[in-house]
Parts: C-alpha cells; sequence; structure tokens
C-alpha cells in the first residue's frame, strides 16, 4: 500500500520548510531509511529519510517550495499503484522564485566590510550552495558565480569553495582577533549585519522564554577531582576517535540524576505538570550563526561510550549543516557546557516547552581547602535554571546534591 511522506517537524516553533532538492526522482527505487530530499529550516539543512520502501510513485511538491509542516511532499509505493495526492500548492505554499530566495540562510556572524559589498550582492541566490559553502564563501570573500559545483546537481560545497582558494592563490581571510595583532586601525566603518535564519529563531524562541516563563537559578561547586581521574583511566584503553570527554560523564548523571527527580524532566501545559516517561538529554551545539540543540535519546539508558559516539555523530551533523529530523527532535531536559572557553560561572535561558535547563562551566584546579590544609583540586560550577510553574528553590538544590554523588563518584555511572 502507497505512504505518503510528510514535511518533518524539526521543534515545536517550526511552521514551514523549503524543499530544497529532490535526491529521488520519480520511478525510482528507494528503501526505508535513504535519503528521499533535503530541506532546509530556520536552523539547518536536513535530509528527509524515507519512512517507506518501494518505488517513488509521486513528488507532491516543487523544489524551491515553502511547504508547511506535515504536509504531504512524496507517495512511495509499488509498481503501478495508482495514486493521486493534492499538491500542496492549493493549500498556501508558495514557491520561492530567485529574486525572493533568501541568500543569507547559513550566513556567518560577520559578513564583508563596506569595500567588498559587490563580492557579497553578487551571490545570486539562483545559484545552488549548501548552507556550509555559504558561509566559507562570505568569510573569505569568494564570488560563488565564479565557482564550479561538484556536489549533486551541480550544487556547490565547501570543497568546491576550498579549492577555489587554493587555485587562484588567494590568502584565506584572518579573523578579526587575528588583525588586533597587527598594526593599529585608523578608522573602523559601521557594519550592517543581516542576522541569519537561525539567529532570528533563537531571538523568538528565548524572548519567549524570558517573557513567558519564570526563571529561577540554583549553583552548585562539584568536586572533579575522582572524575578527571577516572577519565584519564578510562581513555587509555579506547581509540582517539572515541574518547570521551568530561561532558559525557555530566550528560549521563544528569540523566540518572532526573529518574530521582521527574518533576525537572517535565513540562507545563495548562494547569498540569507533565513528567516525561523518557529521559532525553538536549546538547546545545555551537554551529555556524548560532546554536543548536541535538538530542541524546534515554541517555539514562546509555553507556558513557554510546553518550559520546552519539554526541560526536550529531554535533558534526550540525555543524555541517546536516541534520537529520531525529537528531534536534525530542529533547525533556537540555545542557549547556561553555567549559571548553575557560568559563567561571553562567547561567543559560530554559529552551520551551522544557521545564529546566543545566549551564555547565569549566573544570578547573584551583586551591581548596581540606580538613585545614590547602592544597589543589579540580571543581566545576554548575547552574540550574528552573521554570518557578513546576518547581522550587529546594528541589533544584536536592536535584544538584543527587548529580554531586554521581560526578564525585563517577564509577557508580560505570555499574
Amino acid at each position: 500500500m502507497a505512504e505518503t511522506i510528510n514535511m518533518p517537524k524539526l521543534g515545536f516553533d517550526m511552521a514551514e520548510g523549503l524543499l530544497v532538492r529532490w535526491v529521488r526522482q520519480v520511478g525510482e527505487n528507494i528503501n526505508k531509511g535513504d535519503v528521499l530530499a533535503e530541506i532546509e529550516t530556520d536552523k539547518a539543512t536536513v535530509e528527509v529519510e524515507s519512512s517507506a520502501s518501494g518505488v517513488v510513485l509521486q513528488l507532491i511538491v516543487d523544489q524551491g517550495t515553502m511547504v508547511p509542516v506535515n504536509a504531504p511532499i512524496a507517495v512511495i509505493g509499488n509498481v503501478g499503484e495508482k495514486v493521486d495526492v493534492k499538491s500542496t500548492a492549493d493549500s498556501g505554499p508558495k514557491t520561492v522564485t530567485p529574486q525572493a530566495q533568501p541568500t543569507v540562510d547559513s550566513a556567518p556572524s560577520k559578513i564583508a566590510s563596506s569595500e567588498s559589498s559587490s563580492t557579497v550582492h553578487s551571490q545570486s541566490s539562483s545559484l545552488k550552495a549548501s548552507p556550509l559553502a555559504k558561509k566559507v564563501a562570505r568569510d573569505q570573500k569568494v564570488n560563488l558565480a565564479d565557482v564550479q559545483g561538484t556536489g549533486p546537481g551541480g550544487r556547490i560545497v565547501r570543497r568546491d569553495i576550498e579549492k577555489a582558494l587554493s587555485s587562484s592563490g588567494l590568502t584565506p581571510v584572518v579573523s578579526q582577533s587575528a588583525a588586533f595583532l597587527g598594526p593599529p586601525i585608523s578608522s573602523i566603518e559601521n557594519k550592517n549585519i543581516q542576522t541569519t535564519k537561525l539567529r532570528q529563531a533563537i531571538g523568538r524562541r528565548l524572548v519567549e522564554s524570558k517573557t513567558t516563563i519564570p526563571h529561577f537559578y540554583v549553583t552548585h561547586e562539584f568536586k572533579m577531582d575522582s572524575l578527571m581521574d577516572m577519565r584519564k583511566q578510562v581513555n587509555a584503553f579506547l581509540p582517539d576517535n572515541e574518547k570521551v570527554s568530561v561532558n559525557d560523564f555530566i550528560l549521563k548523571g544528569v540523566a540518572l540524576s532526573l529518574r530521582q527527580f521527574p518533576n525537572l524532566n517535565a513540562t507545563i501545559k495548562g494547569s498540569e505538570v507533565i513528567q516525561f516517561g523518557h529521559v532525553n538529554v538536549g546538547v546545545a551545539v555551537t554551529v555556524p550563526g548560532g546554536l543548536m540543540t541535538v538530542v541524546v535519546k534515554d541517555t539514562d539508558q546509555k553507556t558513557l561510550r554510546q553518550i559520546s559516539g552519539e554526541v560526536k555523530i550529531m554535533a558534526n551533523r550540525a555543524r555541517e549543516g546536516k541534520v537529520k529530523p531525529e537528531d534536534v527532535d525530542g529533547s525533556t531536559f537540555s545542557t549547556s557546557n561553555l567549559g571548553m572557553y575557560d568559563v567561571e560561572d553562567f547561567t543559560a535561558i530554559i529552551n520551551p516547552p522544557e521545564a529546566a535547563i543545566l549551564a555547565i562551566s569549566s573544570a578547573r584546579e584551583v586551591p581548596v581547602v581540606e580538613n585545614g590544609q590547602i592544597k589543589a583540586g579540580w571543581r566545576m560550577k554548575a547552574t540550574i535554571s528552573v521554570d518557578h510553574r513546576v518547581s522550587d528553590g529546594a528541589e533544584a538544590a536536592q536535584f544538584l546534591q543527587a548529580l554531586a554523588v554521581f560526578l564525585e563518584n563517577p564509577v557508580r555511572m560505570l555499574v
């Protein structure tokens, strides 16, 4: 029996997506899990996988069309089956013409200065290029019109930009921080920077969070000596590409602690608090132009190596603009880790509709006092932000105490 493939919903605030490219065409065979199409959302370019095996019987929408969430986009079935699913074109979505198609879907946080504005404007929206290729081109001031695409259908990908830089003998543009090491700049002109779709989406969600959710914050300092030693021992037996991070231990500890405090693994709906049956911990990942949260499903039931491997894979896909729908959907509690930036303490904004988020700072070797003696010790601060409609300070503090039991006795997470 024929099965209809719908536009997936990636996050509670997604309303529509741009169908960028059909990977399979009518009449081609496809297996369940194969990539059917590429779509662009406020967050990234996403590969849509087929949920059925068979033959592509019908492609309902054209490339370059904005499609509402859950609207049909294709039909998969058996050879000879008769199908006639009405095109979504009649129900609202519009085809994006080259003149209207956005050119800064994945623009970097900095754009070319006024003297190179002609290069930026020449990046015609009619050119097919991946979001990452667009970012690299803008960073390095490369005109996409001069680049030959080698991706599917002639699409320009990152390696094409790098090849163009190499063949032209251009020197990659240095970062702004490196420029400060050179001669003093006599004058700097104002810049008008177009915010990316991702940055706009982040802004909408966080404004909603801060204006509708009553946040409160609780900070705890954890003794990390045993965990740092345990991590060193574990990694001694693992290959370089499988070594576990401090964050992997934290994710496991958070998930196990949430099992003891289900009220923080929850959401509020009207007058009810819904406690989730699964513990799916979200991990904030830095991507070009902003942040994205990837989700480790059933984190409490997975080993450290499983957690570590999944985070690495999903984070890489997120940074390349190739996340899968399941990568970013279904989180029940989020974490944000700035430990790699030597951060002593910070607070995070709750990721709606969740009830809490944990802000994780750096594990640092500092002077500590134990039994009246000063010695060196590893310490790390973490701050939980909680929806006051769901919980109170005492419960948040008890959750952090439970987390301390796991982080300060990490062997408990291995048994």
